[in-house]
């Protein structure tokens, strides 16, 4: 559904992505993983069109993204940053609909697509009607990914969604992620720093260090068929996995 062919990205002077080819499979749960700064949250705002590749194409559905179909795949993607990014004088339902009244959808299937996404998430009906700064760090997450399934996207991107959350929040909403994107069977891809998470969530992992892909996998391929001695010593730097 969405491929990197040739994809090359520099910031001036400073090269964020090496030349890349690499497709994500429909249906599948990609992780994008490496340390600080090796690329990895540039690659998923070049899938969205957030940014543009120095060189080659970012492609949805075999199409080149281009100026004039950007709007289009944007409407057919959801997209979750780390904070949530929630409008704080907006309350969470106001946020949860806002691109749908934008774009005009009827206000029945409004409805009924909120209580289907707060039955999925998880959140209590009483917490739609509060502001973000009135809810948890992990309500606000669940208000946020409601949003991104609004429109019922094709694809899902999230960056780090999870990483600002304390162990207990985190592992739960761990949990009910996964049940989530195996219920949804979109095509979905995100950053994260922690291997157990990559591992528990995804069906592949694509580990990158400075601005290249190192090694694209399983977690089991990561870690009994190492590519370079960087993989182990990825793996072995984060002594909580277990998989």
């Amino acid at each position: 559904m969405i491929e990197l062919r040739g994809v090359r990205k520099s910031f001036g002077a400073t090269v964020a992505l090496e030349r890349t080819d690499l497709a994500f499979p429909p249906g599948a749960t990609t992780a994008l993983i490496g340390p600080s700064g090796c690329g990895k949250s540039t690659l998923l705002r070049l899938l969205l069109g957030l940014v543009a590749p120095s060189e080659g194409d970012v492609l949805f559905d075999g199409e080149p993204l281009a100026p004039g179909n950007l709007a289009a795949v944007r409407h057919r993607v959801g997209y979750v940053v780390q904070d949530g990014g929630l409008f704080p004088h907006l309350t969470a339902r106001e946020n949860v609909v806002l691109l749908a009244r934008h774009l005009k959808t009827p206000e029945e299937r409004r409805r009924r697509r909120l209580r289907e996404l707060s039955e999925l998430v998880k959140l209590p009906d009483a917490a739609l009607d509060r502001y973000p700064g009135e809810l948890s760090g992990g309500q606000r997450q669940r208000v946020a990914l409601m949003r991104a399934l609004l429109l019922e996207p094709a694809a899902l991107l999230l960056d780090e969604p999870l990483a600002a959350l304390d162990p207990l929040v985190r592992s739960s909403l761990q949990e009910d992620l996964r049940e989530i994107f195996r219920r949804l069977g979109a095509t979905t891809v995100f950053v994260t720093h922690d291997m157990a998470e990559a591992a528990y969530l995804a069906d592949h992992i694509v580990l990158m260090r400075e601005g290249r892909i190192v090694q694209r996998g399983t977690a089991a391929d990561l870690r009994d068929s190492p590519a370079e001695p960087f993989v182990s010593s990825f793996l072995r730097a984060q002594r909580r996995v277990a998989f």
